[in-house]
């Protein structure tokens, strides 16, 4: 990410941090600012002391302007130090140290684009919020495993604020009931939160597991994992069948009853019915078409 401005003075910051004050080719012509050759060079010291007439020229400026765009740029150059300092305190957490500077990159420059100097704070403990919360949202919204909402993500930290406290005060695992008295939450909201917690990390089914295995001495975790149910599979159908048979008429259930529970012949249906084994065929081949239609027809497959 490259936030250098094409204007660029020629004033050299020297090692003591002195400052060359020169003209930054306003238009207006009104003031000036002071040169800085390498803006991401400045010490954080002197950063903080060059900051300020940088944001009075930046609120006297139009928006983009070439003195606007000179004036920001240098100011998110030599405030970079802030996104490093800040970006320190997730070093180890997995994630890519270049990929968390780029996010607090973000926090910095909306932190300059809002900064008013009549607040009468530094802007490094405005500026820091925004940065840290920048680079929190990232691991917010990027590290879950699965996609959890942000209210369950915000519980999860608590619910884990809270046990430490609890467990370092009673020298135990606290119970769901002791977190929520201690969060003011009910007991359903702990439970609930302790479940979203399972989201942020994810395993591999390869990933060796402690205890036996039923070969090297090793198990994984696909071997925990039960297989499908065949049986399963005929649920949906029977819950899909059953209203259909109820809108059958008592004659067309005795007939399917005969054929499919108790697995007599056509012929001797017939004969219980009083016509041809023929005419039982038709019978059967039209209730099941009906079914069928009926179970399929909104798929199109009929």
């Amino acid at each position: 990410m490259n936030f250098v401005g094409e204007a660029r003075v020629s004033a050299v910051i020297r090692p003591s941090a002195q400052v060359v004050e020169k003209t930054t080719g306003s238009t207006t012509g009104e003031g000036s600012l002071p040169g800085v050759e390498d803006p991401r060079a400045v010490a954080p010291h002197d950063a903080r002391h060059l900051s300020r007439p940088f944001f009075q020229r930046l609120a006297a400026l139009e928006e983009g302007t070439h003195e606007y765009q000179y004036a920001r740029n240098t100011l998110i150059e030599m405030n970079m130090s802030l996104v490093r300092f800040a970006a320190g305190r997730f070093r180890g957490r997995g994630d890519d140290m270049e990929d968390i500077v780029q996010t607090g990159m973000i926090g910095l420059i909306k932190a300059i684009d809002r900064f008013e100097l009549s607040r009468e704070v530094e802007f490094t403990s405005f500026a820091l919020p925004y940065i840290v919360g920048e680079i929190k949202r990232f691991f917010r919204d990027t590290t879950w495993a699965v996609h959890v909402p942000r209210r369950l993500q915000e519980l999860r930290v608590e619910l884990a604020k809270a046990r430490e406290e609890l467990s370092s005060r009673l020298d135990r695992e606290p119970t769901v009931a002791e977190l929520a008295t201690l969060m003011n939450i009910g007991e359903k909201e702990v439970v609930e939160g302790q479940i979203a917690s399972n989201g942020y990390n994810s395993s591999s089914l390869d990933a060796a597991l402690t205890g036996d295995g039923p070969e090297n001495g090793e198990s994984v975790l696909a071997d925990f994992i039960g297989v499908e149910e065949q049986g399963l599979r005929l649920v949906e159908d029977f819950h899909s069948l059953a209203p259909l048979m109820a809108e059958l008429s008592e004659r067309d259930r005795q007939i399917l009853h005969m054929r499919f529970v108790d697995e007599a012949t056509q012929a001797e249906i017939g004969e219980r019915l009083g016509c041809s084994q023929m005419h039982v065929s038709r019978l059967i081949k039209r209730i099941i078409t009906r079914l069928r239609e009926g179970m399929l027809g909104e798929l199109g497959c009929a």
